[in-house]
This record gives structure tokens, sequence and C-alpha cells, in this order.
């Protein structure tokens, strides 16, 4: 069957065609224009040489150029591999290699770093956004050029073909790339809407990050599937956003629960928020004071909490209306998506508190696979069953309560930190001798970053921070780094992350 996620723009215009699309600073694009654009980006990037399923990286903050590049990506039938700006050169280097790039758009500001992360990466084009007049890089072509192609038709691809291939980590591997389909991408924004309540009238903040799931698929994507309207905002900023709120008459927030702690304790003044509606939180756990003390300090809003993965494209189960909603759950399994509670021997287990066992999900949702590693995809796709490595339990209304993580994953500010990525930056310091990561409680981000090492030559903790900076994105590195004599291990020789905690 042939369907292309773009659908949902192209679609659109044929309702809605003067109506703004995007908000950013003080311009706006309608359908009409933000189709045309990137269908010029699709027409360049196929004259460029590119074939489809070829994947294009895309290393942009929340701007316009990453609304025309996806939508043109998507068009040209290529595949979209969204990168964190804050990655380094090493990091940049293997998404690259992984994943066969073919292409890369990065923005001006990070293109140093981009550059060097693609020296290793023979024939990858690499077009930059926002380049100065005279400051092109050697071996770059300005994003602007592929804005000057004959526009490109939708292509016909299949539903099943690799639309986005998004990288995601455990703490036992380098980090994977999760395909997820046209189809699966785009019921993932219809179901997502119909449950947000979304309406064409809708004015989404979008400061979430567009190359994370949530960001892209559980705003961009539902707000142009709906026809609403989204405000970029590239970075969190309390009075960037309370700004954008007001100027834009905002209606829908989607945040992590580290966001709305900040607009808590923010000091709103006199701003008129009154058209905020419907604020959704995931990507960690939301307290229930936060959920309290928000929706008191701005009436009329009703914070939803759910759950998701990159391999759920970000939508698994929610907590559908404040009628419904339980406090301290991550609510019940969405449309068509079937989730259980399982013990380690795959036997389904019976409600109650007492019953904790992996979330295990099926549906239309679940991901294709990883990328080029057929191991690591049987290893998390067992009978039909995706494997999230998240432990939980369900009360008899089939709400669901997550308890704790299989895997050792720090959730930063609602970043996902992956401590061996850690581990091994450190072990590459001539000092260390082993180490140990882990996330400590944060009344402000959710958990910091904690390193505990032994050394094997003196180092001071300053300099393992520093030398973990240089290597790692800045919401990665850790803030705090402890010497111990010894970590303590298990029969098998793993660290026991648990007994690391006592030590905070």
């Amino acid at each position: 069957m042939a369907f292309n996620l773009a659908t949902i723009l192209h679609e659109r215009v044929k309702i809605t065609p003067d109506k703004p699309v995007v908000h950013f600073g003080g311009s706006s694009w309608t359908y009409r224009q933000v189709d045309e654009i990137s269908a010029r980006v699709a027409g360049g990037l196929r004259a460029a040489g590119l074939r489809p399923g070829s994947t294009v990286a895309l290393q942009l903050p929340n701007l316009p150029e990453f609304v025309f590049a996806y939508f043109g990506i998507l068009k040209a039938g290529l595949v979209l591999m969204p990168l964190n700006p804050l990655l380094k050169a090493p990091e940049i280097a293997y998404h690259l290699k992984d994943s066969d790039a073919a292409a890369l758009v990065t923005w001006a500001g990070v293109a140093g770093e981009a550059l060097k992360g693609a020296a290793d990466a023979p024939g990858l084009q690499i077009f930059v956004a926002s380049a100065p007049d005279g400051g092109l890089p050697d071996g770059t072509r300005r994003f602007e050029e592929l804005l000057a192609a004959d526009p490109a038709d939708v292509a016909q691809t299949n539903a099943d073909d690799t639309a986005v291939l998004l990288y995601t980590s455990g703490t036992t591997g380098r980090p994977k790339g999760a395909e997820l389909t046209h189809f699966q991408m785009f019921m993932a924004c219809t179901v997502g809407g119909e449950i947000f309540d979304y309406r064409p009238d809708d004015v989404s903040l979008l400061v979430l990050p567009l190359f994370h799931v949530f960001g892209l698929s559980s705003t961009l994507n539902v707000s142009v599937r709906y026809g609403g309207s989204a405000v970029l905002v590239p970075r969190f900023s309390v009075d960037d956003v309370l700004d954008a709120l007001e100027r834009h008459r905002c209606t829908v927030f989607c945040g992590v629960p580290t966001m709305y702690v900040a607009l808590v304790h923010a000091d709103a003044g006199d701003r008129d928020l009154s058209a905020l509606r419907s604020g959704v939180s995931g990507g960690a756990s939301i307290p229930r004071e936060v959920i309290r003390a928000f929706e008191e300090k701005y009436p009329g809003v009703v914070i939803l909490e759910g759950y998701g993965l990159s391999e759920t494209v970000a939508l698994a189960t929610f907590n559908a209306s404040a009628t419904e909603r339980r406090a301290g759950s991550i609510g019940r399994p969405v449309w068509g998506v079937d989730v259980r509670v399982v013990d380690g021997d795959e036997r389904e287990l019976p409600p109650g508190p007492d019953n904790v066992g992996e979330i295990v999900i099926r549906g239309h949702n679940v991901f294709k696979g990883y990328h080029g590693n057929p191991a690591a995809t049987a290893e998390a796709m067992r009978d039909g069953w995706f494997h999230t490595g998240d432990l939980a339990y369900r009360d008899d209304e089939g709400y669901l309560f997550v308890v704790d993580r299989k895997k050792d994953m720090i959730i930063r500010g609602g970043f996902n930190v992956y401590p061996r990525e850690i581990e091994d930056v450190l072990h590459t310091h001539p000092a260390v001798m082993d180490a140990g990561v882990i996330g400590a409680p944060d009344e402000r981000l959710g958990e910091e970053v904690v390193a505990f090492v032994v050394l094997r030559a003196p180092a001071a903790p300053e300099e393992l921070v520093a030398h973990c900076k240089e290597r790692l994105a800045a919401y990665k590195y850790p803030r705090r780094v402890v010497v111990v004599e010894d970590l303590p291990k298990g029969p098998t020789g793993k660290v026991l992350k648990s007994e690391l905690r006592r030590y905070l």
C-alpha cells in the first residue's frame, strides 16, 4: 500500500491553505507555503542525487528550516535521522556511519563539530542552514540551494517503509537506530490527536526538541494532522515560553516535568495565559504536587500524563481526561495498542502493587526494528511483544503505574542519558581504572549524572568532568565525580548500581 507521512501536510493544504502552520519569532508560514517550500527541498535533494530510501541526517534546533527539511525529506522518499545539535564530533561520526547517511543538514551554529564528525564519511553531502555570507565551510553547500530547486511531487513510498530513523540506547551497548514507518508515524499522531482532543483552532507551543520523538510526533505531527498551528521555541527559557504562550494565545503545551516545575515557580507577571487549556507531560514521571501546583497557578489548564518510548513513537498509554486520570499513573493503553505486565517467564501478572513486572507492548505503534542490528531487534521483540525494560504494576481498572526502570537509564531534564556511554568515555582517561555512573535525585532536573571512579593514577574530579565535557553533549556529562577505592560488583563482575546509590 502506497502511503507517505507527508500526506498530513499535503492534504491540509486542500482545506486551510492560508492558515499559519508555523510561527517563529515575528514570522509565520502558512500550510501552502510550507507545502511549497518542502516540495522544493525534496526536489533539491533528488537533484543532488539522493535516491529513495537513503538516509538524511538533520541536525537543527527548533527552527523553521527543520520543518521545511523534515517534510522535504519525507516527500523525496528519503529517511529522516534527527540528531541533537549538542552532540560532539565522535557521537556524530558514529550516527552517520551506523545509519549509512548519504547527506547531512546541519546548522551554522554547530557546523564546526558536525564537520569534524563527518570527516570519516566519504561522499557525504553536507548542507548548512543559516550560514553567514562568505562563511560557508569548505566542502559544504548552503541549505538555501535546496530551496531554489524545482518542486517535487510526494514520493509514492510504501506504508511500511522507514520514514524516521531515531537513535536510542540502553546501558548495554551503543545507540541503536529505531526504524519508524510512515504508517506508524501517521497512526501515532492520529491517535494522539484524538486523545489530546486536538482541534483545528489549537495552537501548540513547541519547545520540546524536534529531534526527539515527543516533540516531533506528539507535537508537530499532531498539530499538522489536525490543522492547528505550532509556535517554535528553540530553547527552553521561562521568559521565552511565557512570552510565546501569551503572544500566540497558545492552547496546548507539551513538555517534560522539569519544564512544568520551572513554570510553577516562574513569575508570570501580568501575562494573559487564559487561552491555555491543555498540558501534556511525558519523558519522565511528573510528581502529583507539580500537577496540583501548576493547575492552581494557571486556572483552566489540565495536565494529562502518558507513557511511551522512541520504539513506540512516543505513545503507548495515556490518561485520557481530567475526569478519568489517576494520580501517579501513566494511564491505560491507547487505541489499537496492547500492554501487559509480565514476569521473567513472560507470564502476565494480575493487578495489584505487589505484582510488579516488565511492561511489554504490541500494536501499530511498535517500531519496525533496529537498523542493521537483528540481534538487538530479536532481544527487544519476543513473540510479537516489545520489551520496554520498564517495571510497573496495573490496578483493577487497567491503569499502569511505573515503579522503576529495569535499565539504568538516567532521565536528566527530560533527556535520556545512558550510563554505559559515559563510563566508556571515563575509561578513555589514563588515570581511570574503573567507573560506574548513576542518576542522583535532583529537584530541578529530575536526575543529575554522578560518576564513581576508581583511579590508577592521581586525577582531580574536576579534571575528569572536563574530560567528559569535551567528548559528550552538555546534557550527558557528569556534574559530579566521586573517587572511591572500589566499585561494588556482583558475582559476574557487573557493577551494582543499587549499591552505588547508597553513597549519595
